[in-house]
């Protein structure tokens, strides 16, 4: 199985930035992806923006030129950077391993993303 945590998560004005990380250990076998989602109160879990492990990345629309994904292979870490922060952004943000090869499909705890004045 593959473990992950987020961090990073903060209170952040609208127009700021701000970069939540996951790091992943385990059993990290390709081929995968690893994907961000978020949830509001209220709302649907959302897919944000995944990354594989060939570097192929893509982005919701909602988020596209806004958000940017980048990874640390030596630290197994991927970092989502995160600019013009809207109030809409506001969510727990869930960090998300998948390995359909071998039926892996792992979760983090969530990290809590606010945008507000």
């Amino acid at each position: 199985q593959v473990q992950l945590v987020e961090s990073g998560g903060d209170l952040v004005q609208p127009g700021g930035s701000l970069t939540v990380s996951c790091r992943a250990s385990g059993s990290i076998s390709r081929p995968y992806v690893m994907l961000w989602f978020r949830q509001s109160p209220g709302k649907e879990r959302e897919w944000v923006a995944s990354i594989t492990n060939l570097d192929d990345r893509s982005y919701a629309e909602s988020v596209k030129g806004r958000f940017t994904l980048s990874r640390d292979n030596d630290k197994n870490m991927v970092y989502l950077q995160m600019n013009s922060l809207k109030p809409e952004d506001t969510g727990v943000y869930y960090c998300n391993f998948k390995n359909a090869i071998i039926g892996v499909d792992s979760w983090g705890q969530g990290t809590q993303v606010t945008v507000s004045s």
